[in-house]
């Protein structure tokens, strides 16, 4: 008996070890399991970079990239002209536009920042971008931005210059921005960004018509507009789709402003239809911004969007944190906060 109990007793303290072992080798697994993560999601980043650098080499080759480069070319050559800028400060900008070479891999690259090697002459534009949407899974938002990284280049605006948001940005999309080297804001603006008297442009396709009218709200002077382009919702047709009172109490700055802008159609292609449709860029020409009543400019009234029934926004109601609205227009969306 006293040879079994002692055979126990031994088998026992065997065990012991074997256990504090396996506990031992539980961090480590953590530790591994954290590591593969972190490989899947480099996985992930790696895959998104590659089908941008994809689009962006189908985007250059396209018809509708030059005839579209074109009509933004044709718009800035008036604004600068508005703004009495010299005639050499365009051709610096835009250079050759580099139409004979297609974009290679340097142009998704972390440290690409096309442009901030290059002359900009005396004009330095700055760019802010809303609502891309999910660019990592949605084909339609990846050629938006593959647009915006091709005008960025063409604009010879640094990537660091250009401010980036979309509600809806997954952390694995803020993480590719910040590798392609945009600013991603942290905060929603709501579009209420004044431009600080530098010349800026807003690229914001199939947004609310809200955030455009917050937009010029936040600029109303004819210093601010003169020195802004936006590249979004064609102003035209929202006048023609939107009764005149609801245009006129709801969005009241995109009433006001209609007969101080000028616009220029985006071409239309079926490989980019989905894309660009019923896009335009619009510029506010000094002399047009002059022409307009004194009693125009005095309206500064922030909007209240209240009383406006078809409000096409991702609002965020502080009142019922659990009530949101996600009304969205072709696809792609625009918010409040």
């Amino acid at each position: 008996m006293a040879a079994a109990e002692a055979a126990a007793q031994e088998s026992w303290q065997a065990a012991g070890p074997r256990k504090r072992r396996s506990a031992a080798r539980r961090p480590r697994q953590r530790k591994a399991a954290h590591r593969q993560t972190e490989a899947e999601f480099e996985a992930d980043s790696g895959v998104v970079l590659r089908h941008i650098s994809d689009a962006e080499k189908d985007l250059f080759i396209s018809d509708f990239w030059s005839s579209a480069l074109e009509t933004i070319n044709k718009c800035l050559t008036k604004h600068l002209e508005h703004l009495k800028a010299p005639v050499e400060t365009l051709s610096d900008t835009f250079g050759n536009l580099h139409l004979d070479s297609s974009p290679d891999e340097s142009d998704v690259a972390p440290d690409s920042i096309p442009g901030e090697t290059l002359g900009t002459g005396t004009c330095h534009w700055k760019c802010v971008c809303y609502g891309i949407g999910n660019f990592a899974a949605c084909v339609v938002a990846r050629n938006q931005l593959t647009f915006l990284l091709l005008l960025l280049e063409k604009c010879q605006i640094p990537r660091s210059h250009c401010w980036v948001y979309d509600p809806l940005f997954s952390q694995l999309e803020i993480e590719v921005l910040n590798t392609l080297g945009v600013t991603v804001l942290s905060e929603n603006e709501e579009g209420k960004r004044s431009i600080r008297g530098e010349a800026t442009i807003f690229y914001m396709l199939h947004c609310g018509t809200a955030l455009y009218n917050n937009l010029l709200w936040s600029n109303w002077s004819v210093d601010a507009l003169s020195k802004m382009v936006i590249i979004g919702n064609s102003f035209k047709g929202l006048e023609e789709r939107l009764l005149a009172r609801i245009l006129q109490k709801n969005y009241p700055y995109i009433a006001k402003i209609l007969k101080g802008l000028e616009e220029l159609e985006f071409p239309q292609t079926s490989q980019y239809m989905d894309t660009f449709n019923d896009t335009s860029v619009h510029w506010f020409p000094v002399q047009k911004l002059e022409q307009l009543s004194t009693d125009t400019w005095e309206f500064q009234e922030e909007p209240d969007y209240q009383d406006c029934e078809d409000l096409e926004i991702i609002r965020n109601k502080t009142e019922d944190p659990s009530a949101t609205d996600l009304n969205s227009l072709s696809g792609t969306h625009c918010w409040l906060r």
